[in-house]
């Protein structure tokens, strides 16, 4: 007789990789916080636009294309001419000519600047979030305390506003923190807040960040419009026209063993246009790696000298890589001291009223990267105090290039984010600074009535967000930048 046995199944449900689909998706990747950051900050500012600027960000961004005049360049042109892509001096002079009125000059729009109010009240709504978030689990509601306290007849005391107060002036001394001998340690048990939280000594709250960004007038400084500009004639850059969203040829080899175009992002063009190089100027690329911005500036043929610079020895490669691909006596050109690759901290150069021109691109946090890549991105966890000091580093970069103008030299500053606390706030930390330490002052170049031909190109920013300088903003048909930018002079 056969004997039936019962046989008992245990399921366990083995964990997934950390590559697994499901787990992917619970994880938070760098660029996604990176995206969380700019919905608040960005949808604050933007407003009902921040919309459009997201989805193009998300977006393969949109390049032009330089020509190399040390190369085949005729044969260059044509190629690119024959694909549908069109000068950009052509597409400028044509607009500029329409916009022309009959006095010669183009319309010229008021700015009304709105937007310090906005700032504020983002940096107030971060501090109470990160307060919120730091005593949540420890305090009770705070209107039962108080009820609590006065049945008691005992004095109320709010922690968290006290310490708000003593975190926001680490300066004055909180004395009532020694203890009188006399009285011996029994006065302890009563809580004192603290100017210095343990193992935080060298916290930055996300708050601060947005903090650098003021406005308040401590220092002269006047706004004049600017009425020239123009694309010197033997700059060959090509684009194609909005909406179209053709790919460009890779650059291909020449005769001359160099190669025939540079692809570089439309409004990366803009900054170096902008400083107006004439013929003989001494030129510095402050912040100079890749390189994209200085080679446009050799292609003018217009600097008499010209100093790249960079920071770190990769960055430094990267340009002397790039230079070698374009120019086939590009050591000779070193050689003849016209052209120099230095490695420095910009702001530690005392080559002091040195130069005419001035490029000033500093490291920011590089929105459209942050949003699409996860290497090499600034809001990485391990890199939060370096993003949140950027303002600090831009501003101190800025005030130390001013210094190397000559009375009456030209500078821009430029960056390829959205944030207002990188663009005019350091703008205007940096004129405060140095005027402070030097008594220099400065004239702000308004560009936005040269910029106005370029209207059916790129996508600017409204007057009313900007104080000092321009801004493109990603747009789908015309998908370049961010860029921002700022033309300075100096004063005698």
């Amino acid at each position: 007789m056969l004997r039936s046995k019962r046989v008992l199944l245990f399921f366990i449900r083995s964990k997934h990789s950390k590559t697994h689909w499901s787990q992917a998706q619970k994880k938070q990747f760098t660029k996604d916080r990176a995206l969380e950051n700019f919905d608040d900050f960005y949808g604050q500012v933007f407003g009902k636009q921040w919309k459009s600027i997201r989805v193009a960000l998300l977006t393969e961004h949109k390049y032009m294309a330089l020509v190399n005049q040390f190369g085949d360049n005729e044969k260059t042109t044509a190629f690119l001419q024959a694909d549908g892509a069109i000068n950009l001096r052509d597409i400028y002079n044509a607009k500029k000519q329409y916009l022309t009125q009959d006095d010669g000059k183009m319309f010229a729009n008021d700015k009304i600047f709105k937007l310090e109010q906005k700032i504020e009240a983002f940096a107030e709504s971060q501090q109470r979030q990160e307060l919120e978030k730091l005593y949540k689990e420890d305090v009770p509601d705070l209107e039962e305390r108080v009820k609590a306290s006065s049945e008691s007849n005992e004095e109320f005391v709010d922690y968290k506003k006290s310490l708000n107060r003593t975190l926001r002036d680490d300066a004055e001394m909180d004395f009532q923190r020694l203890i009188d001998p006399e009285v011996g340690t029994a006065g302890l048990h009563e809580f004192i807040p603290a100017t210095k939280l343990k193992g935080m000594e060298d916290f930055v709250s996300e708050s601060d960040h947005y903090k650098y960004y003021n406005n308040s007038a401590d220092f002269p400084v006047s706004i004049e419009m600017e009425h020239d500009f123009e694309i010197p004639e033997n700059l060959q850059i090509y684009s194609y026209e909005r909406g179209n969203v053709s790919d460009f040829r890779p650059p291909r080899s020449c005769s001359t063993g160099v190669l025939s175009h540079f692809l570089m992002d439309g409004a990366s063009v803009l900054p170096a246009l902008a400083l107006d190089v004439q013929p003989g100027d001494r030129f510095l690329d402050a912040c100079a790696a890749p390189g994209g911005k200085s080679l446009l500036m050799l292609q003018t043929l217009r600097p008499g000298t010209l100093v790249c610079n960079d920071l770190q020895e990769s960055r430094v490669n990267r340009i002397n890589k790039l230079m070698n691909s374009y120019f086939y006596n590009f050591r000779e050109t070193i050689q003849k001291q016209r052209c120099f690759v230095t490695q420095q901290d910009a702001r530690d150069i005392k080559e002091y009223e040195m130069y005419d021109r001035i490029l000033v691109d500093v490291p920011c946090t590089t929105d459209r990267h942050s949003v699409m890549e996860n290497d090499n991105n600034i809001f990485k966890a391990s890199r939060v105090k370096e993003r949140l000091r950027l303002p600090e580093l831009q501003a101190g970069i800025l005030a130390n290039c001013l210094k190397l103008l000559r009375p009456g030299g030209s500078l821009v500053y430029s960056t390829c984010s959205l944030s207002p606390v990188q663009n005019d706030g350091v703008v205007h930390m940096a004129l405060s600074n140095v005027f402070n330490d030097t008594g220099m002052t400065v004239t702000v170049r308004d560009l936005s009535l040269v910029m106005q031909p370029f209207s059916d190109m790129y996508k600017f920013a409204y007057p009313n967000t900007l104080k000092y300088g321009q801004l493109v903003l990603p747009f789908l048909p015309a998908n370049f930048g961010p860029m921002y930018f700022c033309k300075l002079v100096r004063n005698s």
